[in-house]
């Protein structure tokens, strides 16, 4: 194996893959979970997450977008901003983005070669992920941010993000996923979510579920921080269709916004909205400006979801994954994507997932065929498994024995006037995407803009 300092990043990322890859290969359940190999990860860096602000963002579903929307609140408000998320749709470099940008490879080598210098002092071989955070962490305060925002990877409590005390700790919303690890309940799932609130932070809590809610502000009070809640805080107000995105009113606690264009497809992106808004002004103590968020908001990008990569067929690409996702993806293609033609489905999933509740929740926006493929992934749930539960509520399906072959069925199944739609995991939707905008780069007939 190669040592530091490497001398292409092609190099450090075959070390950084040596190491174990839980996003690969996922544990059933946490046995005796540690946060203390993160943490001497971290303290043999210098702590570097101590050197900036940070916002923490956690939740079921949402907190892509949610940071997404917050790190273009920091933008327009003059910060220069890092921001952290996973996993990644086409490259390793887009998890750790500063101003919106990923690193570029010789920083990202850098860092790695600087990572793989210190592992013999680690009492334990940390994981990829570990060293992946502690990469952004460090890359950041190289950079000198004003100000990071950090996507929690799974759960919160025991999340290697977890050594970051947000000065904001945001919980979008719970509902089932990751179960084999977080556990079966509601409940479990947002006690384990709710550890990222920590003593100085604000909470911003966007689940709305009494009992759950109940859970997350139980903690908050339990570190001495104040919790914002969605619905008697902050909310939207007002969402509605518009081109290219939601039209919202919004309110925080000390302002209200009127008709502000969120460049993000689906209503749900009202609710994320509004948790990245009372984020922002949580962070700074005071309201922000109409144009500052209506300068935000509209240019805000969330590749991957609810992502619109063609026309004629209309194609989108969404990483719903979860019961949850899907019966959001159902809401949006119904409201916002009608069209005259069928709309096919590519469909893959990894173990764990119950395929056939989440095609029962994804059923409502008039599927006319599932194409069942495999994930390139080795937590791959077989796509005879997800045909079968397609077939078991009644949905038309064909197999594919991979993605790229689902995807070339469902181009040659569907109509120009119709609707063509890849979502069940992020390993397809990263796929698809490549493919379907590679497509389009040879010369299909998506406008400019």
């Amino acid at each position: 194996m190669a040592t530091p300092p490497f001398h292409s990043l092609s190099e450090a990322l075959a070390w950084l893959d040596g190491h174990i890859n839980y996003e690969a290969t996922a544990p059933s359940a946490r046995a005796l979970p540690s946060l203390a190999p993160m943490v001497e990860l971290a303290h043999v860096l210098g702590d570097p997450q101590q050197a900036y602000p940070s916002v923490h963002v956690t939740g079921t579903n949402g907190k892509g977008s949610t940071a997404a929307l917050t790190t273009a609140l920091f933008g327009a408000m003059g910060l220069r901003v890092g921001t952290y998320t996973s996993p990644n749709l086409s490259f390793v470099n887009e998890r750790i983005a500063l101003m919106g940008r990923p690193i570029d490879d010789e920083s990202f080598c850098e860092v790695l070669s600087v990572l793989a210098g210190l592992e013999d002092m680690l009492a334990e071989r940390p994981t990829r992920f570990a060293l992946l955070t502690a990469a952004a962490l460090a890359y950041f305060a190289d950079e000198a941010v004003d100000a990071a925002v950090i996507e929690v990877g799974l759960g919160g409590t025991w999340d290697c993000t977890n050594v970051v005390d947000g000065r904001v700790a945001v919980v979008t919303n719970i509902s089932y996923d990751h179960t084999d690890v977080l556990g079966p309940t509601l409940e479990g799932i947002a006690t384990d979510k709710a550890g990222i609130i920590k003593e100085g932070s604000v909470a911003i809590v966007g689940e709305t579920a009494p009992g759950l809610v109940d859970i997350i502000t139980a903690r908050a009070r339990a570190v001495g921080a104040p919790s914002w809640l969605a619905g008697r805080d902050f909310e939207c107000t007002a969402n509605r269709l518009a081109v290219g995105g939601r039209l919202l009113d919004l309110r925080t606690p000390a302002a209200t916004y009127g008709e502000i264009l969120v460049s993000l497809h689906g209503p749900h992106q009202g609710r994320n909205a509004a948790c990245a808004l009372a984020a922002a002004e949580a962070f700074f103590g005071a309201p922000l400006d109409e144009e500052v968020v209506e300068e935000a908001f509209s240019q805000v990008r969330v590749p991957g979801r609810l992502e619109v990569v063609g026309r004629a067929p209309l194609t989108l690409v969404d990483g719903a994954h979860n019961v949850a996702g899907m019966t959001v993806l159902a809401r949006a293609l119904t409201e916002g994507f009608s069209v005259a033609g069928d709309t096919v489905v590519v469909v893959g999933m990894l173990r764990g997932r119950d395929p056939s509740a989440m095609l029962a929740a994804l059923a409502p926006a008039g599927i006319g065929l599932v194409v069942a493929c495999a994930p390139e992934s080795p937590r791959a749930l077989g796509a005879d498994v997800v045909a079968e539960a397609a077939r078991a509520l009644g949905l038309k399906v064909v197999v594919a024995p991979s993605v790229s072959e689902g995807v070339a069925t469902a181009r040659a199944a569907v109509a120009d006037d119709g609707l063509l739609v890849a979502a069940g995991s992020l390993y397809v939707v990263a796929e698809a995407r490549q493919l379907l905008l590679g497509q389009r780069a040879e010369g299909s007939s998506l406008p400019p803009g």
